[in-house]
């Protein structure tokens, strides 16, 4: 099977389907579980960051001889701004991801002034193996406990999050009225793929919804299913909350029409109909039209820069960022092609960008990884959050 580095709701699919299959136990270290999951539920977030540290030191499987810059990538992190506007942001990653996924858009926010801390949810950072022992509550517990502690050091917080993440921060945020509002990117409210739903049943029979070689220090490359069926219980959760709700909060939402791992068109319809703030706002990366007047649509056909779409994940990184940006280091080749194109792109060949699966004649797609409108995503977002701060 081949890397997909993302989500890959196609693998949970067949693999549900088949649940007679038996797993392939490998003996890489990798795909081997701890005994235990860290704690989160310190009294102070630096306390929070140590300890996590002191244990990926001993569970991490690592990839590269710099142990210490691994773990620095990885670690949750505090953005502390140098003019505090009393205000802190709650920032949580994907399923699979680190809170790296957040660099540069927490570095944005600090210097906006906001107090912003990036967790790191149960199961990740270490190997992927250790991503079968998280259950929803352990997730749903690091982003209550840490909503909470940030509410100690500043007057009010926001709460944002990318995919899998932003299922749980919008859960809380419905819930706990006193938040400010949501930054949602790529909001994986629903799973673009109904089999997403068998991945618990599944579970039982099968380890690994996809088990491929984990070569990225920053991200994991396989899932497995228990972790696929947690997810999909986020999912279910936050449709629960959104069910009859309007949240009257703003709400900041970021999306690619190019993004095969959630339905995009139920997040939009969540944004329309339920998140009803006059100053909420919608990126719509893609060509279709978005017919709500608090959206912008920036196009992602882009050959000058040899984007052909967007994908689920670069949505969150600048172009100049050093890994995902536009002379990154870690190019992802594995993005639905043939072998024989992964091999050119591995080897550093011309390729174009787009989102996991996208085909065209004589071009060869690596995954797009940063956002080309960053700074103007940057901007817009800006706007949400301050049109709460002029109300208040």
């Amino acid at each position: 099977m081949s890397r997909t580095n993302t989500l890959t709701f196609g693998a949970i699919a067949l693999a549900s389907t088949a649940l007679i299959a038996c797993s392939t136990q490998s003996q890489d270290p990798a795909f081997q579980a701890a005994k235990t999951l860290p704690k989160y539920d310190q009294t102070s977030f630096s306390d929070y960051v140590a300890d996590t540290k002191q244990w990926l030191e001993t569970n991490r499987v690592f990839m590269t001889q710099d142990k210490e810059s691994e773990l620095l990538d990885v670690l949750p992190r505090e953005y502390e701004p140098q003019n505090p506007n009393g205000q802190g942001v709650l920032l949580v990653h994907g399923l699979g991801d680190t809170p790296y996924s957040f660099i540069n858009v927490a570095e944005h926010l600090a210097d906006k002034g906001y107090l912003v801390r990036t967790v790191l949810l149960s199961g990740h950072a270490s190997k992927v193996g250790d991503l079968q022992l998280p259950s929803l509550e352990d997730w749903q517990g690091i982003v209550d406990h840490h909503a909470k502690l940030l509410k100690t050091d500043v007057d009010s917080i926001w709460v944002g999050g990318y995919s899998t993440g932003a299922n749980l921060v919008t859960d809380l945020a419905i819930q706990d009225e006193s938040i400010n509002g949501a930054l949602l990117f790529s909001p994986a409210f629903q799973p673009n793929s109904s089999s997403v739903k068998y991945a618990g049943l599944a579970s039982y029979f099968v380890t690994w919804a996809d088990q491929d070689p984990e070569d990225n220090p920053l991200r994991y490359n396989s899932l497995p299913m228990s972790a696929a069926a947690v997810y999909y219980e986020t999912s279910v959760e936050v449709r629960d909350q959104l069910e009859d709700t309007q949240y009257d909060k703003p709400v900041f939402m970021l999306m690619s029409e190019g993004d095969k791992v959630i339905d995009t068109q139920f997040a939009i319809d969540v944004f329309t109909q339920q998140f009803s703030h006059p100053n909420s706002h919608l990126i719509w990366q893609g060509e279709q039209a978005v017919t709500e007047p608090r959206a912008t649509t920036l196009s992602m056909r882009l050959p000058e820069q040899r984007i052909s779409n967007g994908s689920h994940m670069g949505l969150l990184f600048a172009p100049n960022n050093p890994n995902y940006g536009v002379q990154g280091q870690s190019r992802i080749c594995s993005n639905g092609q043939t072998e024989e194109q992964e091999v050119v792109c591995m080897n550093g060949g011309d390729v174009w960008f787009s989102a996991w699966g996208h085909r065209e004649e004589n071009k060869n797609h690596a995954r797009l990884t940063y956002n080309p409108y960053f700074t103007e995503s940057m901007t817009l977002l800006d706007q949400v959050m301050e049109s709460e701060s002029t109300e208040k």
